[in-house]
């Protein structure tokens, strides 16, 4: 038995960008551990989690509603990424990385979110 959110390829990239995020915590200062490494994880986990929600047989405006906040999910993680590199707490290639995975998967969730009626 499956679900239908384990199949998409979009939830599987948001659990991929999850592990970069928990790799990147782990190098950020011990003083940040509970403001903002825990901000960034609960940013990244909450993007697969709302998809995987969102999927359990909502309606289509309930979907729809869960994809957004999917998006603005990585959105939060697109400007604590913005905030770390301004306190040097990564490279700029982590960045940018990071960065583009993030628009990426905004990206791919943006499409269905589109689609849904």
């Amino acid at each position: 038995m499956g679900f239908k959110f384990e199949d998409l390829h979009v939830w599987n990239a948001s659990l991929d960008l999850g592990e970069k995020i928990r790799d990147l915590s782990r190098k950020l200062p011990p003083e940040e551990k509970y403001a903002l490494c825990s901000q960034m994880v609960r940013c990244a986990d909450s993007i697969g989690l709302n998809i995987a929600e969102g999927s359990a047989g909502q309606t289509n405006p309930e979907f729809r509603r869960f994809l957004s906040i999917s998006i603005r999910s990585g959105i939060e993680l697109i400007a604590c990424l913005h905030i770390a590199r301004k306190n040097q707490f990564l490279s700029e290639d982590e960045f940018n990385e990071i960065y583009k995975t993030s628009e990426d998967i905004i990206v791919q969730i943006q499409a269905p979110k589109n689609a849904i009626a």
